[in-house]
């Protein structure tokens, strides 16, 4: 029977492309030797038109992937519930129809192993039932994987949550500088939330799967692959092996919409390095308030910029939009006059951009992100220095590794309980980007680092490549 590797996806599209892109790379190389497998679930607010038709193409594009979608599943949503919360239930609830669906796909296929989100831990004992090998894909990098491999031993040191550590930083294996306790992604922060003891299962449990793949290559996270390697992380147990097998991400898109074929053309009329792009994510969003102190600062510093808007959220706290889909004012949020004031020298978009596309384009000379691990990637291999505004999630921990351990990025200064980042502040830090050595610095920085990712995973000699081999290898 044909040998077959199961993957299985968190929701989201950042996570779901992760996978696929992890799919993708596999059989390149071991087309002859596997097919590819994705679990994903179904029915939950994470399945938009977006996700749909991003699976149909990869389906269409790629025939030794396949798709099986696990039954969809109901979920209590009280209000007074976490977001979180309710989201590591459904993925919970979903997987507990996975030993059928592995059962079914062993009927036409001999599956070799597992690979799994770092949010569906629940699938680990159900592989282990069934002798299967289980391998976590970290989508996140090096660094916040020490992080998270070693949180259970912070736990055990402290009764109070987070959120009510104000004062406290917290320190990591590999490293350089501290995280302040309520700058944690949002599921840890308190110890009432469910949510804080679903996090605390999945990271207690990466050292108990076969073998860890990490969305990243050796040379942008050395000291954070050596101290893992080390054991101080987790040091009262084995850590198993690392295959760092990035930088992975999505191919560039076949544009279709005229906003994208528009924004592109307009890029490739400006001079080279010149222009700053701002995007926030598939998911970030900010108060119309934000949105005006942005167009601020864009405005008054003089620079071209290409900047993604979303519609803003009914929750300002979250920082998230909740619907990709729905017409929103553009005008309306901007300070009056300002798209005809900047028209000679910037350009807004709607909703979305390509990214990839926009970040390879010669025209862009920076990068304002939230600095999620995919986007953090892209930039990586177009060679485009960051200004770094984090928002949620791991975001935190990655800015600090940007500015301080890669030096790729510029620190932004943003109000402690809220995270708002004034106008004035923007400026200086996107001039300071465009305009200073120490930005003429980073550019040179991101580009030789840009040289070394296409190295990885470029040649059978690249770090990656050999990383795969060694994956491959484990499993017979």
């Amino acid at each position: 029977m044909q040998e077959k590797i199961v993957l299985v996806a968190a929701p989201g599209m950042g996570h779901m492309i992760s996978m696929v892109e992890l799919g993708k790379l596999i059989l390149h190389h071991y087309a002859h030797k596997f097919s590819i497998t994705i679990l994903t679930t179904t029915g939950s607010i994470w399945d938009t038109p977006g996700v749909t038709s991003y699976i149909h193409r990869v389906s269409q594009s790629n025939p030794s992937i396949s798709f099986y979608q696990l039954p969809s599943v109901s979920v209590d949503t009280t209000p007074t519930r976490s977001s979180s919360a309710i989201a590591f239930e459904f993925i919970r609830l979903s997987l507990a129809h996975a030993p059928h669906a592995l059962q079914q796909i062993s009927n036409s296929s001999t599956i070799r192993a597992l690979i799994i989100d770092f949010f569906c831990t629940a699938t680990l004992p159900i592989a282990k039932d069934l002798n299967l090998p289980v391998y976590y894909f970290f989508t996140s990098g090096a660094y916040c994987l020490a992080a998270f491999l070693h949180l259970p031993k912070i736990y055990e040191q402290t009764t109070k949550s987070f959120k009510d550590l104000t004062t406290t930083e917290l320190h990591f294996p590999g490293i350089s500088s501290p995280l302040k306790a309520t700058h944690m992604p949002e599921p840890t922060l308190d110890r009432d939330d469910p949510a804080y003891w679903d996090m605390l299962y999945f990271f207690s449990h990466l050292p108990k799967s076969n073998g860890i793949i990490a969305n990243t290559f050796d040379d942008l996270e050395p000291k954070a692959l050596k101290a893992i390697a080390d054991g101080v992380c987790v040091p009262d147990s084995p850590t198993p092996p690392v295959y760092c097998l990035g930088p992975l991400i999505a191919d560039a898109e076949e544009r279709a919409s005229e906003d994208e074929i528009e924004c592109l053309s307009w890029l490739d009329s400006q001079p080279s390095r010149s222009v700053v792009f701002l995007c926030f994510g598939s998911r970030g969003s900010f108060s119309v308030a934000q949105v005006k102190e942005i167009a601020d600062g864009l405005e008054r510093s003089g620079q071209r910029f290409l900047w993604v808007v979303k519609k803003p959220p009914r929750d300002e706290k979250t920082k998230q939009a909740e619907n990709f889909t729905v017409e929103f004012d553009l005008e309306g949020v901007l300070p009056e006059g300002f798209l005809e004031r900047t028209k000679d020298r910037g350009m807004v978009v709607k909703t979305w951009a390509p990214q990839v596309d926009v970040l390879r384009k010669e025209s862009v000379g920076g990068f304002v992100t939230h600095c999620g691990w995919n986007s953090v990637l892209e930039a990586v291999l177009a060679g485009v220095p960051m200004v770094a505004w984090p928002l949620y999630a791991e975001q935190h921990l990655n800015r600090n590794v940007l500015v301080n351990d890669m030096k790729m990025a510029i620190e932004l200064e943003q109000r402690e309980d809220d995270g708002f980042v004034s106008g004035d502040e923007l400026e200086k830090r996107v001039r300071e980007l465009m305009e200073s050595e120490q930005g003429r610095e980073l550019r040179e920085k991101s580009w030789k680092m840009r040289e070394m990712a296409l190295a990885a995973l470029g040649s059978a000699s690249g770090s990656s490549t050999r990383a795969l081999a060694k994956f491959v290898e484990a499993l017979g």
